[in-house]
């Protein structure tokens, strides 16, 4: 079974979490209410489908999650994408008991990395913060129209 069609059965997802409809569904924006027209047929739209998958299916905690971080991933694909696979395989191999037990276990030892530089194009900012110059403001060079 694909990790989207869990998604399908909020309900089932619901009660395996053990969470009552209110718990459940105001942790993605949806009223009660409006969760349990979900759990009784009504077509979720995509959004919410994403949320749910995202929050409750994939246990991510959204308030931690911050568009550098998007913006980082894609960064190593398309620059590096052999230590991105690299880092992948050593968080997949992570076990969820060890997780448990440990918090937060250490990453798997891979050995020396070549040295990257992790400044984005176009950036002015050094990796440690500073800049020279702009804040990051309108200064860029974007043409308007």
């Amino acid at each position: 079974m694909k990790l989207f069609d869990r998604v399908l059965n909020p309900r089932e997802i619901r009660r395996r979490l053990g969470l009552n409809q209110e718990q459940f569904w105001t942790q993605i924006g949806v009223t009660q209410s409006g969760g349990s027209r979900y759990e009784s047929g009504r077509e979720m739209p995509k959004p919410v489908r994403e949320l749910l998958r995202l929050v409750h299916v994939e246990q991510i905690d959204l308030s931690q999650v911050k568009r550098v971080d998007f913006e980082i991933i894609s960064y190593l694909k398309s620059s590096h994408p052999d230590l991105y696979r690299t880092l992948r395989r050593a968080v997949k191999s992570r076990s969820p008991e060890a997780a448990a037990a440990e918090g937060e276990p250490e990453l798997e030892t891979v050995g020396p990395a070549e040295p990257i530089d992790l400044e984005f194009p176009g950036s002015s900012h050094s990796p440690g913060g500073s800049s020279s110059g702009s804040s990051g403001g309108a200064s860029g060079g974007s043409p308007t129209t």
